[in-house]
């Protein structure tokens, strides 16, 4: 059954991003990004509303543009999850979403220009209470960093992130997050490491362009897991060319198997061999695109033969034990044999029979 994580978390200071609190002992909070046109209202607020029902917690959105910004205010009125504006350059388009609803700005005020356009854009964010959020990413380092460190390295990335944080710390602005990404993991990591130590304010964490489904997801768990272990991160994006959705349940499974976030079916399955009395790979593939809708937090244990199949099913919730015959485990006890036929049919009934209990007990 589900268990406390031994992980002990970096303190930070908590920011909201609209209604979901970033840091402090918040629970880390899951994020993605949209890759529609965003001028294009219908198909970027039907991408969102597919990422809320993977269970994003935020949702960020490029706005390069004031005809964007004004797309931006039409997509805020037709969903109700927290969304950040990723803007560069223009301090226009900030003070516009700044206007429209927007939750989070993510803008590095070092980019902005003169300082009186960096100064408007803090008093936008101070007087509507949204935070900001400093985007360090190693694909776009300030020149005279490049020039001095000749490629981009853990402490440049701390460099340019301090930079901008200073900036914010005169105008007396603590109301923001910071992120420091590359595509390569140990700098990533060590960047992170060294910035946790020196700043209170919340980390968002990511492995920027980590590549496609497969590979990206590799990236992501090694470098998010090793800082994660580290108890530094209070969100996270998973950065992958794929369908944003799975970059959303790419991250709720790493935070799963730290035991940081309990959110969907925790579905513990053998890898299967010759000693398999059933489908494990079928079975599996086949529950996974069912229960795919379930956000409550549920065990379940589907192993294809008697050697591992009763131990791992006596602690899930619900368990399948291959054998001859096969048997279903309820809370650790055997319920009821069940044959090849019907397995995947009456392990999704029994699945959603127990939260719909679990449900009523609550209420």
């Amino acid at each position: 059954m589900h268990q406390d994580s031994p992980i002990k978390r970096r303190k930070s200071r908590q920011i909201w991003v609209g209604k979901v609190p970033v840091g402090g002992d918040a629970p880390i909070a899951v994020q993605s990004m949209t890759n529609t046109e965003t001028c294009d209202v219908a198909a970027t607020v039907a991408q969102i509303r597919a990422l809320q029902r993977a269970g994003v917690d935020i949702v960020r959105v490029s706005v390069p543009s004031m005809d964007a910004a004004e797309a931006f205010g039409m997509i805020r009125k037709e969903v109700d999850v927290p969304l950040i504006a990723d803007i560069h350059f223009d301090y226009k388009i900030a003070l516009r979403v700044a206007t429209l609803g927007v939750d989070c700005l993510r803008i590095n005020p070092g980019n902005i220009g003169r300082d009186d356009r960096v100064r408007a854009v803090v008093d936008a964010a101070r007087d509507n209470n949204i935070p900001i959020r400093i985007g360090v990413n190693a694909g776009s380092l300030e020149k005279d960093l490049q020039k001095k460190y000749g490629e981009p390295t853990a402490e440049s990335l701390v460099e340019s992130a301090m930079r901008h944080i200073d900036i914010l710390d005169k105008l007396d602005f603590q109301n923001f997050k910071v992120s420091l990404k590359a595509s390569e993991v140990f700098m990533t990591v060590a960047a992170y490491r060294i910035l946790a130590g020196q700043i209170e304010q919340p980390l968002h964490l990511g492995i920027t362009e980590a590549g496609a489904l497969r590979a990206g997801t590799v990236k992501s768990a090694i470098g998010l897991g090793m800082l994660l272990m580290d108890g530094i991160g209070d969100t996270l994006r998973v950065s992958l060319a794929a369908d944003p959705v799975e970059e959303v349940k790419v991250g709720f499974d790493i935070l799963k198997s730290l035991r940081l976030r309990n959110k969907g079916i925790n579905l513990i399955a053998c890898p299967s061999c010759s000693r398999q009395e059933f489908d494990v790979i079928g079975t599996v593939n086949a529950l996974e695109a069912r229960l795919e809708d379930i956000l409550e937090p549920l065990d379940v244990a589907v192993i294809g033969c008697v050697v591992n199949g009763p131990g791992e099913a006596k602690v899930a919730h619900i368990g399948l034990a291959g054998g001859s015959p096969n048997l279903l485990y309820i809370n650790g006890k055997p319920a009821r044999k069940l044959s090849n036929e019907e397995l995947v049919d009456e392990l999704e009934r029994e699945i959603r029979a127990k939260l719909k209990k679990s449900s009523g007990d609550i209420m």
